[in-house]
């Protein structure tokens, strides 16, 4: 049901760790009509660290008080979910159980059924439901798309995504828990981009091989994990996933019928965002960066000995989701990204663990690769 106010919406965030310190909170307060209104954190460091970079705001005492007013403030009028990922389901249908419009980050839930639970309660009390999914909005995507739309590469065959860093020491934390009810490891987290970036680009998965690895000393979750999918219409996603790649291979190589197009580094929009710069900030161009690091369209050489064309890549565009968000609370329209997909990327991510862990190739059921 769309908002009809003309004031700006009024937005609670639960978390303020890197997602919900680095990416919502700066992404909210950059968007023309949302205002961050209100943080759950129980932690007093990141109590101080929300006062300081958004003055003014309210400290709310739990997550429930940002949709049942138990503290005493009017509920807002969207709920973000960034607390850790086993929070996520139950924070989720909580609120869209009052009633209240949600986004979560990815993942949304840690099994497609939980996925689909939610999309169908969301559809039930006709309230707003969206997952964050910023790498769709990375400048390497965004540059690739208009590639694909143009027909620059011809017929697709093979897609090679990589999210790879150089992180040889732990750094703790749930994110590395090997416990499954922490939803932890790389599978759950660079995985869940790289496969929603894949059946964005090429539709759904009909089959999913996998190799998922713990490679550092102490470490409990997957640390370094390759993915191959099989699209419906043919293509192979290679995708690899790694916090223990000494040396990073491309961000893309895409290989079609006419040409193939190579990009290497990561979109600059997070870095930004950890430096503390922000969209619109001092006037400068958001999401640009340097034409050195443009990626390189050709054909019979490799871009490294100075193959192919240089492309000039997209800015990238992270204000575009809550962009989006806002306009779908507005005036009714689509969620920038559903649940529904949401649910598409985790059937894919467990048939992953399932490969790995039992030594085969899964077969998608039409239900799960539609």
């Amino acid at each position: 049901m769309p908002l009809n106010a003309t004031s700006p919406l009024r937005v609670g965030l639960v978390g303020y760790g890197l997602a919900g310190s680095v990416f919502h909170a700066p992404l909210v307060t950059a968007t023309e009509g949302l205002v961050l209104d209100a943080v759950v954190t129980s932690d007093p460091g990141r109590q101080a660290q929300a006062r300081e970079a958004c003055p003014g705001i309210r400290i709310a005492g739990s997550a429930a008080a940002l949709w049942d007013g138990s503290d005493g403030a009017d509920p807002v009028d969207l709920v973000v979910i960034a607390s850790p990922n086993k929070t996520h389901v139950p924070l989720a249908r909580a609120a869209l159980t009052a009633g209240v419009p949600v986004v979560v980050d990815k993942p949304l839930a840690a099994t497609a059924a939980e996925a689909d639970e939610l999309a169908a309660l969301a559809e039930r009390t006709g309230t707003f439901l969206s997952v964050f999914q910023n790498r769709r909005w990375d400048n390497d995507f965004l540059t690739l798309r208009r590639l694909l739309a143009d027909g620059e590469l011809g017929d697709v065959q093979r897609f090679e995504s990589r999210f790879e860093r150089w992180r040889p020491q732990l750094k703790g934390g749930w994110r590395e828990s090997g416990a499954p009810e922490e939803i932890g490891g790389l599978l759950y987290d660079l995985g869940s981009h790289v496969v929603d970036q894949a059946l964005v680009l090429f539709g759904p998965a009909v089959r999913v091989y996998a190799e998922t690895d713990v490679r550092r000393a102490g470490a409990e979750a997957d640390d370094d994990t390759f993915i191959a999918i099989t699209h419906a219409g043919g293509v192979r996603s290679h995708l690899y996933v790694s916090a223990t790649t000494a040396q990073l291979g491309p961000r893309f190589r895409v290989l079609g019928s006419r040409a193939g197009y190579v990009k290497y580094g990561l979109d600059p929009q997070e870095a930004a965002l950890r430096e503390g710069l922000r969209p619109g900030g001092d006037g400068q161009a958001w999401g640009v960066e340097p034409e050195h690091l443009w990626g390189r369209l050709g054909a019979g050489e490799s871009p490294l000995t100075g193959g192919g064309t240089p492309v000039p890549t997209a800015p990238g565009d992270y204000p575009a989701y809550y962009a989006a968000v806002a306009a779908a609370l507005r005036e009714g329209g689509p969620a920038p990204v559903t649940a529904r997909e949401a649910a598409h990327c985790l059937a894919v991510l467990e048939a992953a663990r399932r490969s790995s862990r039992d030594g085969v190739t899964v077969t998608l059921s039409p239900a799960d690769a539609a």
